[in-house]
């Protein structure tokens, strides 16, 4: 196998949160939240690289949150969004819409009224499928959003 040597979001963020250079503040958002296993950074980084980003988001959640729940089936384990692959814009929006519907059935049975997710596909496919599933005001926000709204400033 190749060797690779990059930095990820993830990487990076534990860096700073552990070097104090980012100060978080878990008091911000009270509302139950839950962590959406994206295909490409779990499964599919797992299987190219040898390492999928399971673990690493969650630590960043529980830096940023008291209040939130794994989802179920979980880690490697866990349903695709159905925005992934190219599905997001290829026209096939009802097959996406009707595929979602089971990762919004995922949602609705943890309780949270907030998903986080590291992929801009998933987090496009669910801000696109949510009110679709009657979901309208679950809130849908990136890690690193998340991160940055937690954020102490001095």
């Amino acid at each position: 196998m190749e060797t690779y040597n990059f930095t990820t979001v993830f990487d990076l963020l534990i860096q700073y949160i552990r070097e104090k250079r980012i100060v978080l503040d878990k008091t911000r958002f009270t509302e139950l939240a839950t962590y959406h296993d994206p295909c490409n950074y779990g499964r599919k980084a797992e299987k190219r690289f040898g390492h999928g980003y399971f673990e690493e988001p969650r630590w960043i959640m529980s830096q940023c949150l008291e209040n939130w729940v794994d989802l179920y089936p979980t880690h490697r384990n866990q349903l695709c969004c159905g925005g992934g692959g190219g599905a997001l814009t290829t026209g096939y929006n009802e097959e996406r819409i009707f595929y979602g519907r089971r990762k919004i059935e995922q949602i609705r049975a943890t309780g949270a009224q907030m998903v986080v997710v590291p992929c801009h596909s998933c987090h496009g496919q669910l801000n696109s499928i949510k009110g679709e599933h009657g979901m309208s005001d679950l809130e849908v926000k990136y890690l690193w959003e998340l991160v940055a709204d937690c954020m102490v400033t001095n």
